[in-house]
């Protein structure tokens, strides 16, 4: 008789939290957190009291555990933590190295936007580029729809306004049509150019709240089409270019050439997404190419790995992608069988 197989044990490791109170807020809703966890990284959750064990192998245990403290040290932090913020933290774990000790929030502090807002990071790619935008007066940011370009931008920017090191926020983007013909807009001049803004507008309020309003009417904070900028010179100033491959060679130089004392400028463009008839993305591809190396200058490039929208974004622009990259295989062999 064969003598009884001994049970393997369970690969487990137990959290404990000190704050029952903050546990219900890092569990959330019927434990929705947990459960996204559970499915993103392969592990088993359960609590007793304050207590919190992760069941699963020892990596996919680690990562789960510093996604947890890291989240915990939100909440201590008076910060939320909903779904997305627990993707954003599994999107932090499992691209960098396995830190179960690790806790704050990829490895870096939040943004103050202003009292009661904060923005922090939500994948590695944004997180170079504020620091980026922390240690260069010109920073382009390139990359697909949905990356967070403009709204990162825009709370970094609001966040030197809030700390009194920058006086003013100006924001700006050509308006330009988006492939369509409209027509005679009716109104002033504000409000024919306001829907070419608004996305500017949008990324403003979500960052600052009603805040941004007040310091619009004070002038504190600027929101002009592009062809405003000429013959200014913005000092002290945070000055963002929104929807930089619909400019000109002409209109990129001129822009990069209002930057003025104590001042900082961060250009955002799509590059797959120019609007311009024919000329494609003129002025910012010129710029990159220009500017490669030059001093004060930097570029953070975003991929289909950074879109923080809805996940089927980010499938759509990979699928985009991969077209994108079939079609360019299948010119350069026709070239090829061309030229043969």
């Amino acid at each position: 008789m064969s003598a009884p197989k001994k049970k393997t044990p369970r690969e487990q490791v137990t959290l404990e939290f000190p704050d029952n109170h903050l546990l219900t807020g890092l569990a959330g809703a019927h434990q929705k957190n947990f459960a996204r966890l559970e499915q993103k990284l392969g592990v088993k959750v359960a609590t007793r009291g304050n207590l919190v064990a992760l069941e699963g192998p020892p990596e996919a245990r680690d990562r789960a555990a510093a996604v947890l403290r890291a989240l915990y040290a939100r909440l201590e932090a008076g910060e939320a933590a909903n779904l997305s913020d627990v993707d954003a933290e599994i999107h932090f774990a499992l691209e960098g190295p396995v830190n179960p000790q690790a806790s704050g929030g990829f490895g870096s502090p939040s943004i103050k936007t202003w009292a009661g807002r904060t923005t922090r990071a939500r994948t590695p790619g944004q997180l170079a580029y504020l620091d980026l935008m922390r240690t260069h007066p010109l920073v382009f940011g390139v990359g697909p729809a949905g990356t967070g370009k403009t709204y990162l931008a825009a709370a970094f920017g609001a966040h030197l306004l809030y700390e009194r090191r920058v006086e003013r926020l100006i924001l700006s983007r050509p308006a330009l049509e988006a492939g369509e013909r409209l027509g005679f807009l009716p109104g002033d001049l504000k409000e024919k150019i306001d829907p070419y803004l608004r996305p500017l507008y949008d990324a403003l309020f979500d960052v600052m709240g009603e805040q941004a309003l007040k310091l619009m009417e004070q002038g504190t904070i600027e929101v002009a089409p592009l062809a405003f900028m000429r013959g200014r010179t913005l000092a002290r100033a945070f000055v963002i270019l929104d929807e930089a491959q619909n400019t000109t060679q002409a209109q990129m130089k001129m822009f990069l050439t209002r930057l003025g004392e104590d001042s900082r400028m961060v250009v955002t463009g799509d590059p797959s997404q120019s609007d311009l008839p024919g000329a494609g993305a003129a002025g910012l591809n010129q710029a990159l190419e220009i500017l490669q190396g030059v001093e004060g200058a930097a570029v953070a490039r975003f991929g289909e790995r950074d879109v923080v929208r809805h996940a089927l974004v980010t499938r759509i622009v990979a699928a985009y992608n991969a077209a994108e990259d079939s079609a360019g295989v299948e010119r350069t062999l026709q070239r090829r069988k061309d030229q043969t």
